[in-house]
């Protein structure tokens, strides 16, 4: 373990975090496609990669827990939450934004301007 420095340790943790993320997400509410599947794990990877570290440090801090976990542990927890809930949350607001998506305006007035003399 001596050979590996503690940044290496917390990216590591960060990866698996946001890898566990995305994969229970999409298996919590289970996509429409392959398309659909790609980028929620893509989204939920970065997510939690980018807040890991931040998002698991609130999380300890609200569940006093901040002086019983390592580092590596708090970016693990972190990076697994704020994956999850990442693309639940976005997913959630892309499928209510599909279900009730209003009909694009009505265009108005001549199309072809080139004509009008």
């Amino acid at each position: 373990m001596s050979d590996i420095s503690q940044a290496a340790w917390i990216w590591s943790a960060k990866g698996v975090g946001a890898v566990a993320g995305s994969a229970i997400s999409i298996a919590y509410m289970l996509p429409r496609g392959r398309r659909e599947a790609a980028i929620r794990f893509c989204v939920g990877v970065v997510t939690g990669i980018i807040f890991g570290t931040a998002a698991g440090t609130k999380i300890a801090i609200a569940l006093d827990a901040d002086a019983l976990l390592s580092p590596v542990e708090i970016s693990l927890m972190g990076a697994t939450a704020a994956s999850l809930f990442s693309w639940w949350g976005l997913g959630m607001v892309a499928r209510l934004s599909a279900q009730y998506r209003l009909s694009p305006p009505a265009r108005t007035g001549n199309k072809n301007r080139s004509n009008d003399k």
